[in-house]
């Protein structure tokens, strides 16, 4: 990926960098072919979509469908990957129902890539407004596993959890929530809170105690099951685009011009064009 944008000297770090490094890992892990993740890509985009109903039931279903049939090839020919795997603690250990098998799959294959999509394109965001965080990031590559850490925390690819709503009466941070009622999580909003982070909205890599305090992953049992995947995937990329392009700049320096996703729970951006030295 860096090869192809070193040799034009130019292009959109999302759609040729930040889409299809997460795509391509998650679907090595899952043995989904590559002839089909163009596909798969396009229905995890709908299913997140603020679009009408309809489109994201659509998206549900085909993903829901392809991972059944994907699951039944698998079944029938096991390969080395990670559904081979579930698939296994479905039919041997009893561990897993065919529904939580399917489900699972999906949310996988969903969530392995959007979110670490995001991370990469928001993080390269921050540092091309920043030449000194460039500067120092590439100077001291040992920082970088922080630096992952803080732009979890700074712009969250994750803007709202997913739903949830309370099974008994709550009282929570001064209002009360009636049985039934739908709650709406915003770990953005929480990494944000001035009260846990000092200059908030500022990017710092000397913050204390950086893993773990920001809620880009979640919390307790619910915590993202593959975030070491997306922090080795997110200091890579960094390193890489940062070590191998001395001179990466974006095209405009008019950040008001760039365009974010209209999602229901993901933040990122739809492109980012920059300029290599080349």
């Amino acid at each position: 990926l860096a090869d192809a944008l070193a040799a034009r000297g130019s292009g959109d770090l999302i759609e040729e960098f930040a889409v299809p490094l997460p795509i391509a890992v998650i679907s090595e892990l899952l043995g989904v072919p590559e002839a089909e993740r163009a596909a798969v890509r396009t229905w995890s985009n709908d299913l997140f979509a603020a679009a009408a109903p309809e489109t994201v039931d659509r998206a549900s279903h085909a993903l829901s469908d392809y991972m059944t049939g994907l699951i039944a090839s698998r079944r029938a020919a096991p390969g080395d990957d990670v559904l081979s795997g579930l698939i296994a603690a479905r039919d041997e250990a009893d561990r897993l129902s065919e529904a939580e098998l399917v489900s699972l799959a999906v949310l996988l294959v969903v969530a392995g890539h959007e979110t670490t999509t995001h991370l990469i394109g928001n993080g390269m965001l921050a540092l091309l407004k920043d030449d000194a965080l460039r500067a120092r990031l590439r100077a001291e590559p040992a920082l970088l596993p922080a630096a992952v850490e803080e732009f979890l925390r700074h712009d969250a690819p994750l803007t709202l959890a997913t739903f949830r709503y309370a099974t008994e009466p709550v009282e929570l941070g001064g209002a009360r929530i009636a049985t039934g009622e739908v709650v709406l999580v915003s770990p953005g909003a929480a990494n944000r809170d001035p009260a846990r982070f000092a200059a908030p909205d500022e990017v710092r890599l000397d913050r204390p105690d950086q893993a773990g305090r920001h809620l880009s992953f979640g919390h307790g049992p619910h915590h993202c099951l593959g975030a070491p995947l997306a922090r080795l995937e997110a200091r890579i990329a960094f390193e890489v685009l940062l070590t191998r392009f001395a001179d990466i700049r974006p095209a405009s320096a008019d950040w008001d011009e760039l365009e974010w996703r209209r999602t229901r729970l993901m933040r990122g951006l739809v492109r980012l064009p920059v300029h290599i030295d080349r």
